[in-house]
């Protein structure tokens, strides 16, 4: 739960279905950033409060777990009748001290035990690769690993530990069920019937065993129809703003972050011109990525984007916008959801999260080269293909498996 509308219509429908839910709140810690809660704001969240709630159970009340997480005994706390936590001007990530209360009251008002954990140290790894990708003048996507190595990964540990049989979230995402060859039934990953809100993009890296015991409560529902059930059951998040950026970086200030711990990656050098002019100079690569426009501070009569960064001269190659597009990639480190393909197959190809799917030919790499490498070679050229970005492969609704971006073909 994180404090988020999403999460607590998820935890709310499974309670009606007559789940035993258990409410789970991720503490991340304070992370290089002036607008992110600090750990005290967090335990403020969860400490014991007074006066009952009565909202969708009566005489409810949760179960703090935050001091368990640190090897104390849990306790049983009033919640008192709250409105959502005011958001500061500045924050649009989640999980915030804001959003820790968020989470607790709904779960009080469910009158289920509410875990807040502790991921600080876990979470602080994530940046850390998310900085050493930037310095290396890739463009990661953290929110793939969180979902894969923390949600799906360190949590289900806890979920063992709890004795849950599931793991459900608020993702927009659908899982079915398919006879495999040896007539075991394997889940299926599918986007969501909403497919505005589609969050699959982001799912490819869970391990099939992992999605065996994961629940997705909305992957059939629309937004609006999520917001519907929030005011039916009278929660307070119902018309809670989403969350728009990276949850460490609400600002969208990704070189803050980055120089806050790899400043030695922030290097002047060059700004050269497709056509090998030097136009100018920059402050850092970390700054920048394939396809940005703005922030490049140089004169030409006509937009300018990013085309490449060298780390290994710290040159800049920006030009014109078709100078970005390109018509095949290499991924590795490919995860399949399905069964790996032998050969060539055809599929759709998504390089972000906001990348309409395109069709695409995709040709595993030869065994003796690489297993988990594949090259994409779309239909037509795509623009800003950014290395250490996600490709995913889709086969109609299907998520057929994924893999990090190496480089752009020709």
């Amino acid at each position: 739960m994180s404090g988020g509308v999403d999460s607590s219509v998820a935890a709310c429908l499974l309670h009606e279905q007559g789940h035993d839910v258990v409410g789970v709140f991720m503490r991340l810690g304070s992370h290089d950033h002036p607008s992110q809660g600090s750990d005290s704001a967090h335990d403020a969240a969860a400490a014991p409060a007074a006066n009952p709630v009565d909202a969708c159970a009566k005489d409810a009340c949760a179960v703090d777990r935050s001091d368990e997480a640190r090897g104390a005994a849990p306790r049983t706390v009033p919640l008192p009748v709250q409105s959502a936590a005011p958001r500061g001007d500045r924050h649009r990530g989640c999980c915030s001290a804001e959003d820790a209360t968020d989470a607790r009251v709904v779960a009080g008002s469910l009158g289920i035990p509410f875990y807040a954990l502790n991921f600080e140290k876990d979470f602080s790894k994530l940046i850390d690769r998310f900085a050493d990708e930037y310095a290396v003048g890739r463009t990661p996507n953290p929110c793939v690993l969180c979902n894969s190595w923390l949600k799906f990964g360190k949590l289900r540990n806890y979920a063992d530990a709890v004795g849950a049989e599931y793991i459900a979230t608020g993702h927009y995402a659908r899982l079915d069920w398919r006879e495999d060859g040896a007539g075991m039934a394997r889940p299926i990953l599918r986007t969501a019937r909403h497919t505005e809100k589609d969050q699959s993009y982001f799912l490819f890296g869970v391990s099939p065993r992992m999605l065996r015991r994961t629940l997705f409560p909305l992957g059939d529902l629309t937004k609006e129809q999520v917001r519907a059930h929030a005011r039916r059951l009278g929660l307070a998040v119902h018309d809670k703003a989403e969350s728009q950026d990276i949850c460490f970086v609400p600002d969208r200030d990704y070189a803050a972050v980055v120089r806050a711990r790899r400043p030695e990656a922030f290097v002047p050098g060059e700004i050269r011109h497709v056509d090998g002019r030097v136009l100018g100079r920059h402050d850092g690569l970390p700054q920048f990525t394939v396809g940005q426009r703005r922030g490049v501070r140089v004169a030409e009569g006509a937009p300018i984007y990013v085309t490449g960064l060298d780390t290994s001269t710290g040159t800049l190659t920006v030009g014109p916008r078709e100078a970005a597009l390109t018509i095949a990639l290499r991924a590795s480190g490919v995860h399949w959801l399905t069964d790996r393909p032998t050969g060539p197959i055809r599929a759709h190809v998504r390089v972000r999260y906001n990348h309409a799917a395109a069709p695409a030919t995709i040709t595993p790499s030869a065994a003796r080269e690489s297993t988990d490498a594949v090259t994409v070679r779309f239909d037509e050229p795509q623009w800003a293909v950014a290395p250490g970005q996600a490709a995913v492969f889709y086969g109609g609704d299907v998520v057929l498996g994924g893999g990090w971006i190496d480089s752009p073909l020709s």
